[in-house]
């Protein structure tokens, strides 16, 4: 790591609240590593969840899917997004399971040719994404492609909800429930509880869930997860300025008395956006404001008092945590973690000490599931 910005991935802490929730499940597991593992390292994540006990990766596109059969991975994969028919060969050919959501796909891909694809019939109950909103269109897309050769590997659904309104939920379930009753076909997999589902919602017809964000400790009902991910930055310089002076790129800061300022190697190009401008992060044993506007590259905070250059700062983590970060900026721990930028180093933590870093690309090959 050449540059004084990184993220801490704690693989031990991910490792723990899987299995915890997998308890919980009682189910078979889905891992969903959509995103770059929600930008903290797919290969390395999955690594450590197929350990964990899950017995498929769920992603959301074929580029993301053909990532991992190129680092070694054999196991099962399911793409949770659309996949145009004309990619099918390439499916079949790299054994990946994807998802079939309306007729007019279902007959794209018999025309193609889908002997031996693997299929997972996506089930519209009420998120108005992809998917059958219909049971009669569901049926005739499910004859279209079985009669195709297709292996009817799955079906399942997705709560738009399930983190705030159980009866929303329940109600979208009954749905599903009378979709897979209406096909009256034993799937393998069949799925509809996503993070939260999986904690607190049980059914007697699903028999996998699918984790993505409680992996990583974010969860509405269950407050004793663990905490993996955090992100960090170094102070690269202390300075002070006078009374009257304006901080940064607009002069939308102005010291209203002589202050100390630190700038710190992380800004919008990180993924750490402007909208940052007046939150606080956490260095050397006090909370710092974060004045004028987060550049490209950098940002600039004022101190209480003087810290040493190279001081950590923490921008969430144990003081900061990533949902009252989310909270400031009026959005949802997903996306911060999603937009923190491949530029920003990723160190991996596992049997309690430091395992990797992403940059050196040492551990690519070690999935072999």
């Amino acid at each position: 790591m050449y540059r004084d910005t990184w993220m801490e991935v704690d693989l031990d802490a991910i490792a723990s609240n899987f299995r915890e929730i997998k308890k919980i499940c009682g189910k078979k597991m889905i891992a969903v590593l959509k995103a770059d593992a929600y930008g903290s390292g797919d290969i390395y994540v999955a690594d450590t969840v197929l350990e964990a006990g899950a017995e498929m990766i769920a992603v959301s596109s074929l580029d993301e899917a053909l990532i991992f059969r190129n680092e070694g991975y054999t196991g099962e994969i399911l793409i949770l997004g659309a996949v145009p028919a004309q990619f099918i060969p390439k499916l079949i050919r790299h054994n990946i399971s994807v998802n079939a959501y309306s007729r007019k796909w279902a007959e794209e891909a018999a025309a193609k040719g889908c002997r031996g694809l693997k299929v997972h019939l996506k089930v519209d109950t009420g998120m108005n994404r992809l998917g059958f909103k219909e049971c009669s269109d569901l049926k005739e897309g499910f004859d279209i492609l079985q009669k195709a050769g297709c292996r009817m590997e799955g079906i399942f659904t997705h709560f738009c909800c399930a983190d705030t309104d159980p009866q929303l939920t329940q109600a979208q379930f009954e749905r599903f429930r009378e979709a897979v009753n209406y096909l009256a076909y034993d799937f393998p997999w069949i799925h509809c509880d996503n993070s939260d589902a999986t904690i607190w919602f049980k059914d007697d017809l699903s028999n996998a869930c699918r984790l993505g964000i409680s992996m990583y400790g974010i969860s509405g009902f269950k407050n004793d997860l663990q905490h993996p991910l955090s992100l960090w930055s170094k102070i690269s310089m202390v300075k002070t300025v006078r009374k009257g002076e304006t901080i940064g790129y607009g002069a939308t800061y102005t010291a209203d008395s002589d202050q100390i300022i630190a700038t710190l190697p992380i800004g919008y190009a990180d993924g750490f956006i402007r909208a940052n401008q007046g939150r606080k992060v956490y260095a050397g044993g006090q909370y710092a404001e974060i004045v004028g506007r987060v550049c490209m590259d950098q940002c600039m905070i004022r101190l209480d008092s003087v810290l040493p250059e190279g001081t950590e700062a923490e921008i969430f983590g144990p003081h900061i945590s990533l949902e009252e970060m989310a909270e400031d900026l009026h959005t949802i721990p997903y996306e911060i973690i999603c937009l923190i930028s491949s530029r920003v180093t990723r160190k991996y933590i596992r049997d309690g000490k430091k395992y990797d870093e992403e940059n050196t690309r040492m551990v690519r090959s070690r999935i072999t599931k």
